[in-house]
């Protein structure tokens, strides 16, 4: 096993690794920007090496200034966490060129899942079902209205080196493509430095449901349940769980069995997930993420199983400590993301000082958070301040839980505005409590008159 990780990332996700390193005896050095100097990360792990200025492009994009600060202290991996570098092929092959173990997916495999265009094609030819759309990375408006004219509207704009619900844009008329395109290609430019572009039949009123993999790199793959991830803004998630409410076994088992499938295809190694959209009783594939996901928590809490744990043991070339037989499924998990951010503004984030900060507790209640009064909220990073996951054995449990600990929540600062009461109505919706919701619920409740 590894001695010394470098963990490439900050917030919550870095203190979250951390914490499963000194459980494994395995020495952490943080890095950090000049804006979180006084990091909850920082303070926790071994060493801290600080690497830039605020800006992103300039520290935790810093391909260089990483493995800098990894070789000059001792680190034989690094660990990307999700975000920032996680998924950048360049980043992995940088690290292995370094003699430096990358904890995530080889290099090549980063670089054909990565690319959202192929990851399709190479799910086809798994035999995924796919939704219509460009069968590769697209340049052009040009070659975009082909594909529409083809598909058929409504239509999204995706970019292809794209994740998080960021770059993209739906498109319900051909006269919006074009403005639609251009606002999508600048947004993929500026915030992964690549500007192609992919598109697809838009789905409405659909579920996202995706699954967790973990593979070994060597053929073996498992997987611990599906997650329901409807509850989004903006392509965005904001409330995750499992196992998914009111998705037919016969449906999640197939969807699962889809999942593994592609994996063992691809030899994956490392956690992954597979993402799909539910509509009319079936199911479509739309992406991979090669890395940890923001919601592992949920995963984590009905399995008993340590994401990061399993990572670091393929990327050590220990494989998986778990098989199938192992995974046993139990209860019900929610997780919440507590973002600073206005839901009566369009959800607009909100920086500024947080001057109190109480997280909830009490039974079956975690909280993944790296905040703490006077942490600053800025706007050069996501606004997410804390995760809040609940278990319970059953749904009606679980939602009345979360919904506690949400109400016991405490954020104040100058400023700053959080989602959480937000979040308390989504648990109270009529649909999202028959387990009716999709993905159109959170623009549904804004139309509604208690929220026009």
């Amino acid at each position: 096993m590894f001695s010394t990780v470098l963990i490439a990332n900050r917030g919550e996700i870095a203190l979250r690794v951390a914490r499963t390193c000194r459980e494994m005896g395995i020495r952490t050095i943080a890095v950090c920007s000049d804006s979180d100097r006084e990091s909850a990360v920082a303070r926790y792990a071994d060493k801290c090496v600080r690497i830039g200025p605020a800006q992103p492009r300039r520290s935790y994009l810093n391909a260089a200034a990483l493995v800098t600060a990894a070789l000059q202290n001792g680190a034989e991996a690094v660990h990307p966490g999700y975000g920032f570098l996680s998924e950048d092929p360049d980043f992995a092959e940088i690290c292995e060129a370094n003699g430096l173990t990358f904890v995530g997916p080889p290099a090549a495999l980063l670089r054909r899942l990565g690319d959202k265009a192929q990851a399709k094609e190479i799910a086809r030819a798994a035999g995924l079902p796919v939704l219509p759309g460009s069968s590769r990375s697209l340049l052009t408006a040009e070659e975009a209205r082909e594909v529409a004219d083809r598909i058929g509207y409504p239509l999204i704009v995706k970019a292809t080196a794209g994740g998080g619900g960021r770059g993209m844009t739906v498109v319900r008329d051909s006269r919006d493509l074009g403005r639609a395109w251009g606002q999508a290609r600048a947004v993929a430019q500026a915030t992964f430095g690549d500007p192609r572009l992919y598109i697809e039949r838009f789905l409405e009123n659909a579920r996202h449901i995706e699954v967790q993999v973990l593979g070994d790199g060597r053929g073996g793959v498992v997987e611990l349940g599906e997650r329901d991830c409807s509850v989004q803004r903006r392509r965005q998630k904001l409330i995750e769980e499992t196992p998914a409410p009111g998705l037919p076994r016969e449906l999640s088992e197939r969807i699962r069995a889809a999942a593994v499938h592609a994996a063992c295809e691809v030899n994956y190694a490392g956690a992954g997930t597979y993402e799909f959209l539910v509509d009319d009783g079936d199911f479509v594939f739309m992406e991979v993420n090669c890395r940890i996901q923001v919601e592992h928590p949920v995963t984590e809490l009905v399995t008993g199983i340590d994401l990061v744990r399993e990572q670091l043991r393929v990327a050590a070339g220990y494989g998986l400590s778990v098989t199938q037989a192992d995974v046993q499924l139990r209860g019900v998990s929610i997780e919440c993301r507590i973002n600073a951010e206005d839901p009566l503004r369009d959800f607009m984030p909100t920086p500024g000082t947080v001057t109190e900060f109480l997280p909830p507790s009490g039974h079956f209640v975690r909280v993944d958070t790296h905040g703490f009064p006077g942490f600053r909220v800025t706007a050069d990073y996501d606004p997410m301040l804390a995760k809040v996951s609940v278990w319970a054995p059953d749904r009606r449990q679980a939602i009345a839980r979360a919904d506690r600990a949400l109400q016991e929540f405490r954020v104040v600062g100058r400023g700053v505005h959080t989602t959480q009461e937000f979040l308390r109505e989504v648990l109270r919706h009529p649909a999202f409590r028959a387990a009716k919701h999709t993905t159109d619920l959170v623009d549904t409740m804004n139309q509604e008159p208690e929220h026009g």
